[in-house]
């Protein structure tokens, strides 16, 4: 940053953020970056009045903020820290020192200390049967009391091959001292060796960790180093065992790693790591095979002590047939105990004799032989279930839910239920949760290759876009349950056989989108190299809704940029319209303004030389939103007209709606609160008229804030509680805590402070349900409603 006579105006010192404990200190920092925002500028410091018609608040708090006498709100002080120039990596230190802050107060601590975070207890469910180890749990225990020789989290590699039982040993540990961690444990499976090529992207994996930790979306940081900072800054000071399984390497762990002392970090990876233990400082076990003994003890625990001291030789050979390699020895026990009339000789026999597969695990590999146990447990399928195991390695995604499966192997739901419950008896497949199914990477990759061996190309392209009509037509039928007035998107006919899931309203919808997707990000990465350009452009916009309004935007910038190159192969301006105009708007939540400047324009050529108004218009809307976001408040206006002249032209009356509805709200921002009222009345009119409930909950709002800012509180409220009711209506539980807060605010203005109150109490109820962090924001605002009225019952 440099000001205007060329010199350099210094970020502020994170460790001097870092230290604020009041909110005096944290006023001191607002003032700073109001000099240095002047001296950027070459001009004055903002003045009140200035920042007041920026950001429609009155004169008195903003002085109230800077003077160190109220602490501002989340989302004011992000809305001001913006305006004053605060960098993205400034923003997210300043956003946890607030919140440190306001926790101090509401605990009566004046000591600075971490912001709070939600308790997250991640483990899935130890392995059952779990036996041996016992050198390795010593050594994890002795590391976990060791006390590390510089401050930071003490890390710990499990490294070994695969099938060797690290993620099982890890689980296993990790539950037995899970109660010595009192602010939760962290895990996440990194697909280091994930069949599909795609380890999880650290930027990726740290959204997830942050989403762990009740981040919300809007609140993450652009960059990986912001990120990274935000959450070492989330566990400083905490007690939480993290556990990252499946490594691929160093690189990918690094950002992950936590810098308080308090943490402890485990990490499983087929590889070393020798640069974490090098310059992280972690400490290796290197995991190898089974001992004897322990093979033993593994194998009595699945199929009982009285079985294996029966037949004795047949014990010994089935260890050597699985080289002592818990994965097979697993799949051996569970065969055994499927069939507890088997003879152990007679499993032996088969175990020496069946061979073959895995080539990717031949020569020096120790674990070659494990293809033999696949082969044998694979053989003894029905050919249903066979040919079903095969088919799943076409399935993208970690985990496929009962239809996805059905919609793959191009059957009823109701005959591959059955065929499921055979692989996941066989140990083929595990059923991680009810009705969703996943599998090993090895016995993924085994049935990858007995699939090329197999399965002709046609039945295996037949195969892959069955799973990628599965999700078009399932995330279409979602879609428009979220949002009826949707531009309609042209569906491509689904194959035989494939099942869509049936969505029956909006709640379902969301509570779809949020379980599957993981699989529609990895459908639509694997779309467009498998050739299947068009589904990826198809759905990627079925998505785009649900990504927006969950706050899923690097995820959807991701998805978005894969949908224009598609759009480019396929030389189709519509699709690459469609796609140009989503990454733009994924690029203005995520600050990147030139980009989205950029895409917008191409999109708008687009739809002029397509001769398409609607296009037109909502591109003119989303530049309207860019001009709002960057104060330019009359060419927010200039295109909110235009996208209210095209939409008319279109017969659009939707989109007419939502227009009227976007220049009141740019009029409002004007100062202009009158006007704002009529062109929003209008939008309402014609928006409940065409039953376009979204449309008319966001008029609602925008009225309610007009009229608020017209000293009009008893209208204001009318027509917020009108917006809450819709909101309730649709299900978006956070939209209805939103409104139910800013109701509170006109409630306390027109000074009826039981009203408030319970307004802003139901909002705490319904934000605790979702263990949001809002939550701590109007637990504050209540606090200071009491203390303000010691009679007030709480």
């Amino acid at each position: 940053m440099v000001d205007q006579s060329g010199g350099h105006l210094p970020d502020l010192d994170p460790g001097t953020i870092a230290r604020v404990a009041s909110v005096a200190e944290l006023a001191a920092l607002l003032r700073q970056l109001r000099r240095r925002e002047a001296r950027q500028e070459g001009a004055s410091p903002l003045t009140y009045r200035e920042l007041a018609a920026k950001t429609g608040w009155s004169r008195g708090i903003l002085g109230e903020y800077f003077a160190g006498g109220v602490l501002p709100p989340t989302d004011r002080f992000d809305v001001l820290i913006r305006l004053l120039g605060a960098s993205p990596a400034e923003q997210g230190w300043l956003a946890t020192a607030r919140d440190r802050v306001e926790e101090s107060r509401r605990s009566g601590s004046t000591a600075a200390g971490p912001p709070p975070v939600p308790t997250s207890r991640q483990l899935p469910s130890a392995v059952p049967g779990f036996a041996g180890r016992a050198g390795e749990l010593a050594e994890l225990d002795r590391l976990m009391d060791a006390t590390p020789p510089t401050p930071v989290a003490l890390i710990t590699a499990v490294s070994g091959t695969a099938g060797v039982g690290k993620t099982a040993l890890a689980l296993h540990w990790a539950h037995r001292v899970a109660d010595r961690f009192g602010d939760g444990q962290l895990y996440l499976n990194l697909r280091g060796f994930d069949p599909s090529g795609s380890p999880v992207a650290p930027a990726e994996a740290i959204r997830t960790l942050l989403d762990a930790l009740g981040v919300p979306p809007q609140r993450i940081p652009t960059t990986l180093e912001a990120q990274a900072a935000l959450y070492r800054g989330l566990l400083a000071d905490r007690q939480v065992l993290v556990l990252l399984d499946n490594a691929r390497d160093a690189d990918q762990v690094r950002p992950l790693l936590p810098g308080g002392p308090a943490c402890r970090v485990l990490v499983t990876s087929r590889n070393q790591l020798a640069g974490l233990v090098s310059t992280g400082g972690a400490r290796p076990i290197s995991l190898d095979l089974l001992p004897v003994t322990e093979a033993r003890q593994l194998l009595a625990a699945r199929i009982g002590a009285a079985r294996l001291a029966a037949e004795p030789e047949a014990v010994d050979d089935i260890i050597a047939a699985c080289t002592r390699l818990p994965l097979a020895l697993a799949i051996v026990a569970a065969r055994a105990a499927f069939h507890p009339e088997f003879p152990l000789t007679a499993l032996a026999g088969e175990l020496r004799s069946a061979r073959g597969g895995l080539e990717a695990f031949s020569g020096a590999d120790p674990v070659s032989d494990v293809r033999a146990v696949f082969s044998w447990s694979y053989r003894a399928l029905s050919a249903g279930a066979a040919r079903l195991f095969r088919l799943l390695a076409s399935h993208p995604g970690p985990s496929a839910s009962g239809p996805a499966v059905a919609s793959l192997a191009g059957l009823p739901p109701v005959r591959t239920r059955p065929l499921l419950a055979e692989l996941t008896s066989a140990n083929l497949v595990a059923e991680q949760d009810p009705g969703r199914y996943t599998c090993h990477d090895l016995l993924r990759a085994y049935a990858a290759e007995l699939s090329q061996a197999v399965d002709p190309d046609y039945e295996r392209r037949s195969a892959t876009r069955r799973a990628l009509d599965h999700y078009l037509h399932s995330a279409h039928g979602a879609d428009r349950r979220l949002d009826p007035h949707r531009d309609p998107i042209p569906l491509l006919p689904a194959d035989s056989g494939v099942t869509p899931v049936e969505i029956a309203d909006h709640g379902a919808a969301l509570a779809w989108f949020d379980a599957e997707l993981p699989a529609l990000l990895a459908a639509a990465g694997e779309a467009g190299p498998a050739g299947f350009d068009r589904h990826l452009c198809r759905l990627t916009r079925s998505m785009a809704h649900f990504l927006e309004r969950r706050g899923h935007w690097h995820r959807w910038a991701t998805v978005q940029e894969l949908a224009l190159g598609a759009a480019q192969r396929l030389a189709d301006p519509a699709e690459e319209a469609h796609a140009r105009r989503s990454l733009g708007r994924a690029h203005v939540h995520l600050g990147r303004t030139a980009g989205a400047a950029t895409h917008l324009g191409a999109a708008l050529a687009l739809y002029r030389d397509a001769d398409d108004p609607v296009g037109q218009g909502r591109v003119q809307f989303d530049l309207s939103w860019v001009a709002v976001r960057q104060d330019r408040f009359p060419d927010g206006l200039r295109h909110s007209r235009a996208a209210l002249d095209l939409f008319t032209s279109a017969g659009n009356r939707s989109g007419q709606g939502r227009a009227l509805n976007n220049i009141g709200w740019c009029l409002s921002w004007l100062g202009q609160h009158s006007d704002a009222v009529g062109y929003c009345q209008r939008a309402l009119d014609l928006l409940l008229e065409l039953d376009d409930r979204f449309g008319a909950a966001d008029a609602w709002d925008s009225l309610g804030h007009a009229e608020h800012e017209l000293g009009r509180y008893r209208e204001a409220a009318d027509s917020y509680q009108r917006a809450y009711a819709l909101w309730r209506e649709l299900g978006h539980r956070y939209q209805e805590a939103d409104l139910l807060a800013r109701l509170g605010d006109t409630q306390s203005a027109l000074g009826d402070l039981d009203a408030a109150s319970d307004s802003w109490r139901r909002a705490l109820d319904i934000l605790d349900e979702l263990d949001h962090p809002d939550a701590e924001q109007l637990k504050a605002r209540l606090d200071r409603v009491g203390r303000s009225t010691p009679g007030r019952h709480r």
